[in-house]
């Protein structure tokens, strides 16, 4: 495996110039999806808290077993070749990172972009980070602008039809009866042909409005919406969100509420919810002390669906990064199944289809080694130039598991993004 590991300042050719960074606090940008401009653009935004970024100072492909070590002595040398001024000083702050990975180290490249503008907000403190070839530059903000929405779509079916994905399931099933592993998680995914403008910021703006609550994301040509944190460094303070088991919302509170008892009781989803939280407390206890591991977990509700939830929290007892810690929890059995590597061959079998970086950690991280990944779910890669939009959806399979049920469920996980990207 190769990997293109020179920085390279501005987008220009690969130089030895130096380049400053420059961090200083600002007025509160409102809205920060919305001050995106329509070029390169990079966010991961929550509840209005984030960062937004644009242009490219680096940029970064990587690939194999080896893409989160190469991420970070690239990272790293670069770090150390910055001058730095940053009068902020927060989490974020400074030259940050912007990554999104392969799910499968043998399939695909993984992405990362350090912008050239990055602008963040938390805990009612708002910064902006230009990184030039000048000290001290301070770029002016793009004003609040509407993009554009696409004129017209028409929705089609990926690599597999819903009949071919659903035997798939079936195999799965048979070969957990058969022992042969314990879960494995199986993804679909469609295709939307855009006519008309195909803008990012649209699909940003709008999965940001439906789910608050969620990572918005926007990493290269992948975007989205994920419920799911992967891993969060703050200083030595460790934390991971675990999903696992789902039910779609009908709309009404009193029968949302029963489907939630429902989930908390159910056999079949609360052990591929244990599998999950097994597989993040497992990775998680190499690199923390005072692991709190809730014995059971909450339902997440989100617009469209209902999450069992986990969250697990721990404190670092070594100098791992949040690169590092991202390393090795991926893959969770959340995204993967158990036993980790039977289920990624068996994926890799039956399948059928390429995931490139869906399902893979997705986020940003700093030069002090702190940043979030989320898991990239909820969500597509858009391709501006073809009017493509190629969505994603992953159900965990268990021994319990019903073909047409999990087609169900992966066509909820599916509407972010048809929502998002259907007419207003």
């Amino acid at each position: 495996m190769t990997s293109s590991a020179v920085p390279t300042p501005l987008g220009a050719e690969p130089s030895d110039e130096r380049m400053f960074v420059t961090t200083r606090p600002i007025a509160d940008p409102i809205e920060l999806l919305a001050r995106l401009p329509q070029t390169d653009p990079v966010a991961w935004v929550r509840g209005g808290e984030g960062l937004i970024g644009w242009g490219v100072a680096a940029r970064l492909e990587v690939r194999g077993n080896e893409r989160f070590s190469r991420t970070q002595r690239w990272w790293s040398t670069l770090c150390s070749s910055l001058e730095i001024d940053d009068t902020v000083s927060m989490p974020g702050t400074g030259p940050v990172a912007f990554g999104s990975f392969s799910f499968d180290p043998e399939s695909g490249s993984s992405i990362v972009i350090v912008p050239q503008v990055i602008v963040g907000r938390r805990a009612g403190q708002a910064w902006v980070t230009v990184i030039g070839r000048e000290p001290g530059m301070r770029p002016t903000l793009p004003p609040v602008s509407v993009p554009e929405q696409p004129h017209s779509l028409t929705w089609s079916e990926g690599s597999r039809s819903t009949i071919e994905w659903q035997q798939s399931v079936a195999e799965a099933v048979r070969r957990i009866k058969a022992g042969e592993l314990d879960k494995v998680v199986l993804a679909r995914d469609v295709v939307a042909n855009v006519e008309g403008p195909l803008d990012r910021r649209h699909l940003l703006l709008r999965l940001a409005a439906s789910y608050p609550s969620c990572w918005t994301f926007s990493v290269g040509d992948l975007i989205g919406a994920t419920p799911e944190l992967l891993v969060r460094r703050t200083g030595d303070l460790v934390t991971s969100r675990v999903l696992a088991g789902t039910v779609r919302r009908r709309g009404d509170d009193r029968t949302d509420a029963g489907l939630a008892r429902a989930l908390l009781s159910s056999d079949k989803d609360t052990e591929e919810h244990e599998y999950a939280v097994h597989s993040v407390a497992k990775a998680l206890a190499a690199h923390c002390t005072d692991l709190d591991v809730p014995s059971h977990p909450h339902v997440l509700e989100l617009a469209n669906v209902q999450h069992l939830a986990t969250d697990v929290t721990g404190r670092l007892a070594d100098s791992a990064t949040v690169l590092a810690l991202a390393a090795s929890l991926h893959p969770t059995a959340a995204v993967c199944g158990t036993p980790t590597e039977r289920a990624l061959s068996v994926i890799r079998e039956i399948e059928g289809m390429d995931r490139g970086r869906y399902a893979g950690p997705v986020g940003w991280f700093d030069r002090h080694g702190d940043g979030e990944f989320g898991i990239a779910l909820r969500c597509a890669t858009v391709d501006t130039e073809l009017g493509q939009v190629r969505s994603f959806a992953g159900c965990g399979i268990v021994a319990g598991s019903d073909p047409a049920d999990e087609l169900a469920e992966s066509v909820a996980k599916l509407v972010p993004i048809r929502d998002a990207l259907e007419l207003a």
